[in-house]
């Protein structure tokens, strides 16, 4: 660890500090009191689950109480807290999934990433898979699940760093179950605005609007290949994204198209 922070030190005055990632049951006060020696700035937390039977059963060697503890530590220490965590781990659920971003939440993390389990050849969960023990959400569900995460931890200020895996030769070679999409956030984003727009759009009569997004936004809003236009144009609403400046990520108006 020291080798590796002694390379890295030598540069650090050309950027803000440190970013490290470790255990939760890695943490104690004095490794916090080293690693600020060598100006890490941010420590992310391999939480992946806050539920004890997921991580027993995932074989990950430490406890919810331990992610607890160690973000503790580290928020006492003035060090900037990342979480991570994995939706449909093996023995996981939907509703365990979210009960796990509501306990982050709790612990008041500045950032989040947020992984949907891969599995992969010669791995132990690819024998639970090829033998029926673990079954791995569809791709439905995955969307499902990690877009509702995303817009939970949105609306508690908590920024998500990262959804979905990095693009790598590792995944694209040796996946054998669990959804993949390099651009898994963005159809994350897109399912979002979906939702949100067609709960507001069937409040009205059907017809034609046109509906205001930041320009930042128009892809997601519109869908991959015109996925959102074309559903809300099957409950009959035929719609126009059009930008509109100083709006957030997921606002939107709507407006009757004269």
């Amino acid at each position: 660890m020291k080798e590796l922070l002694d390379a890295a030190y030598r540069y650090v005055d050309r950027f803000q500090g440190i970013r490290c990632s470790t255990r939760p049951d890695a943490i104690d006060s004095e490794i916090l009191t080293l690693l600020k020696s060598y100006k890490v700035t941010s420590i992310e937390l391999g939480a992946q689950s806050m539920c004890d039977d997921v991580l027993m059963l995932n074989e990950r060697g430490h406890t919810a109480a331990s992610v607890e503890e160690a973000s503790k530590l580290i928020k006492d220490f003035n060090i900037s807290l990342g979480l991570q965590m994995m939706t449909g781990m093996y023995g996981s659920t939907p509703e365990k999934d979210f009960y796990t971003a509501e306990r982050l939440a709790e612990l008041c993390p500045d950032t989040v990433r947020i992984y949907p389990t891969i599995t992969l050849k010669d791995t132990k969960l690819n024998t639970l898979y090829n033998s029926g023990k673990y079954v791995p959400y569809d791709s439905t569900t995955t969307v499902e699940v990690c877009a509702k995460l995303l817009k939970f931890f949105t609306q508690k200020n908590i920024n998500v760093i990262r959804l979905g895996l990095h693009q790598s030769d590792d995944i694209l070679v040796n996946r054998t179950a669990g959804y993949y999409h390099p651009a898994f956030r963005e159809i994350c984003e897109s399912k979002i605005f979906l939702e949100s727009i067609t709960q507001e759009l069937t409040k009205l009569p059907k017809g034609d609007y046109q509906i205001s997004v930041s320009p930042r936004s128009i892809s997601k809003a519109v869908g991959q290949k015109k996925s959102n236009v074309n559903a809300l144009k099957n409950l009959g609403y035929s719609v126009k994204l059009i930008p509109c400046e100083g709006m957030g990520n997921f606002d939107f108006m709507i407006h009757f198209k004269r």
